[in-house]
């Protein structure tokens, strides 16, 4: 008990040592000990990359998991070292609701038929998103947090000590310039006009002790400089690792730029393939009063080419085995002619094929044998094939 007393008392002292000489220098009573620029870079530096990992993780985070009542779940569980539980990801609670909407509604009829081929898409889309959010947090949430939770404690840790020995080794320079002081007043020459010899003795004493004070003044001192460049010495190497630690994320930034590019590479496939399923679906537009959204950059026609399917070759106006009609030469039929509206720009493929432009009217008919996807369109002296999905028939 009287051990633990007398520690305790000690680690009083020197708190209380360290505070005043914290607060002499805030109010610039007392000298502080310099760091060199070099090591002042080195703390700047290790600063920024703290604080830039910080953010760029908790974006990431938001990034990966817009929810924020999962995060903070995921948090929890983390810190109670559980398992996550498996998530649904949008994209699959969205097909799981297209999927009951289409066997509800009538899984035979167009409207169900796409809701199901919808359903399957975006259930394939969810299952690359978590693929994704898996990799990525693997790949690059977890080094950055292992940095930050691991690299940066003991760099804090060991900066905090640093400045611990630094406000040590200012005390103690305070000190001995105190001490100093005293002894030069002690050792100046008494009035010689005094003739009391008592007055010669205490003189003496004190001189003597304020040399005692000076020595042990000088070493600790010298204790506490050894300590503070032993100090110094680990934190700069410390501070130097942070090139590593940016190598490391660089790494991972890489993987990181990979997996999201594989994610969305596969999106555009997934999609890719759906929208030509749609375009196989007959009447998936036909006789609608109101036009279906437009796929993205609708007023390009290059772009609209490029995402819109496109449906088979001229050889479907004729049966297989026979040679491909002359579109020239088709005449249309005496009665069966409609008007439609063409609902999105459409770039022909082939010299056989029309190209339409949005809200334009043309007149379209079919011709035996061919393509239920497909009609003849004319508008003035020009015909061609035109894809039953990017029309609403009028009459």
């Amino acid at each position: 008990m009287d051990f633990n007393m007398k520690k305790l008392a000690s680690d009083a002292g020197i708190f209380f040592t360290r505070a005043v000489q914290f607060t002499e220098e805030k109010f610039g009573q007392a000298e502080k000990t310099e760091l060199d620029a070099h090591f002042e870079n080195l703390l700047s530096r290790a600063d920024s990359t703290k604080n830039w990992t910080e953010k760029i993780l908790r974006q990431t985070e938001v990034l990966l998991q817009p929810n924020p009542s999962a995060r903070v779940e995921e948090f929890l569980y983390e810190k109670l070292d559980r398992k996550v539980p498996s998530r649904v990801t949008n994209g699959e609670l969205l097909a799981q609701y297209m999927a009951e909407a289409a066997s509800e509604l009538g899984p035979t009829t167009p409207y169900g038929k796409t809701l199901t081929k919808v359903a399957e898409a975006e259930k394939r889309l969810g299952a690359a998103e978590r693929d994704f959010i898996h990799t990525a947090s693997i790949n690059f949430l977890t080094p950055l947090r292992n940095f930050l939770e691991g690299d940066w404690k003991t760099i804090s840790k060991e900066r905090r000590l640093l400045q611990n020995r630094r406000l040590d080794l200012d005390a103690c320079k305070a000190r001995l310039k105190k001490a100093k002081a005293a002894e030069a007043k002690a050792t100046t020459v008494p009035d010689f006009q005094e003739t009391r010899p008592r007055n010669y003795i205490l003189s003496a004493s004190a001189s003597a002790l304020w040399n005692d004070e000076v020595d042990k003044a000088e070493q600790e001192l010298r204790v506490a400089q050894t300590e503070f460049d032993r100090q110094a010495e680990v934190t700069r190497l410390l501070l130097e690792g942070i090139s590593s630690t940016h190598v490391n994320h660089l790494r991972c930034l890489h993987e990181f730029v990979e997996s999201q590019t594989t994610y969305y590479a596969q999106c555009y496939r997934h999609m890719l393939d759906l929208q030509k399923q749609l375009g196989r679906f007959p009447g998936t537009f036909v006789g609608t009063t109101e036009p279906a959204s437009p796929p993205l950059s609708s007023t390009s026609p290059t772009t609209a080419a490029a995402t819109m399917p496109v449906g088979p070759s001229v050889a479907g106006l004729a049966p297989p085995g026979e040679a491909a009609l002359c579109l020239e030469e088709v005449a249309p039929p005496a009665s069966g002619t409609r008007k439609a509206r063409v609902l999105y720009d459409y770039e022909a493929a082939d010299s056989s094929e029309l190209a339409l432009l949005a809200d334009e009217l043309i007149t379209v008919y079919s011709l035996p044998g061919m393509d239920p996807d497909w009609l003849i369109g004319e508008r003035g002296n020009k015909k061609g094939k035109v894809p039953v999905t990017y029309l609403e028939l009028l009459s």
